[in-house]
């Protein structure tokens, strides 16, 4: 995701637990990764108009109506593990072949909550994931409504496949791909919290918040998928280990807090309403 002051705001109420954000706290943090006070003043009143932010008070804000349901699902990044239960070999399927794809804004709510479940296209229109994350078939359709996914799509169990579409459902996923990324993520992790000690504290706040949220992100759209298309264990590991740099990144910022009284930021989860 570009950063820009609009994303940082809403990264910045995300942290906040629900307190309000003032302009003046929102201005101070934005000024640690460039952004001019001007941007802030736009973004503010932008996302005020789109009903992601709304007034809490005289110069200050909270989420609005908008974002609260993708941030409660982008916040459920923390206990994705424990969503996944044994594959039995099945599939969900989502059908969107009759939405049509000429609204763009609708297409790309669509396919962002598609997405965040983890689903792959396998045909134009028709989408599957391995049936091994702990919802009933109405639970999930009821979260991907609330990401974006239209209600008139059709979702279902799947679990009948000829041996040619079960090689190509093998494809839709690069199990190697992901395996690579956790390790390297995992690894600039470490390796970061290893010479963090030596950074400003600035300089250490703004870098956990960009490294952080990366790890966060994919979390955030991993797709959860059993073996043998990942290792799960190594998938784990990173888990755990963005759980860690979570952490340090609240110790970061409340040491950059105490010093210069800037205001409350983390690098937790960020907001995918784009």
């Amino acid at each position: 995701m570009k950063l820009n002051a609009k994303n940082l705001i809403l990264d910045l109420l995300l942290a906040s637990n629900d307190s309000p954000l003032s302009v003046r706290d929102a201005i101070a943090a934005c000024r640690l990764f460039g952004l001019s006070d001007n941007s802030v003043r736009v973004a503010l009143a932008r996302a005020s108009a789109d009903g992601l932010i709304e007034a809490a008070g005289r110069g200050t804000y909270r989420l609005g109506a908008s974002a609260l349901e993708l941030a409660g699902e982008v916040a459920t990044w923390r206990t994705a593990e424990q969503r996944i239960r044994p594959w039995q070999g099945g599939y969900i399927a989502v059908l969107t072949q009759h939405l049509g794809r000429t609204d763009r804004a609708a297409l790309r709510k669509r396919e962002r909550a598609l997405a965040m479940l983890g689903f792959a296209s396998l045909e134009t229109g028709f989408y599957l994931r391995p049936d091994n994350i702990d919802e009933n078939l109405s639970q999930i359709r009821q979260r991907l409504c609330r990401l974006g996914l239209e209600a008139q799509a059709f979702v279902f169990y799947a679990n009948q496949f000829s041996e040619q579409e079960k090689t190509r459902i093998s494809q839709l996923w690069n199990g190697t791909a992901l395996n690579q990324h956790y390790r390297q993520l995992q690894q600039q992790m470490a390796d970061w919290l290893a010479h963090a000690p030596s950074l400003e504290p600035d300089v250490a706040a703004r870098e956990s918040f960009l490294l952080g949220s990366k790890a966060i992100r994919q979390v955030v759209f991993d797709p959860l998928l059993p073996e043998p298309w990942v290792d799960v264990a190594e998938r784990h590991r990173f888990v755990e280990s963005v759980h860690a740099f979570d952490q340090a990144g609240h110790l970061i910022w409340r040491k950059l807090i105490e010093v210069s009284l800037t205001p409350t930021l983390s690098h937790k989860e960020r907001e995918f309403s784009e």
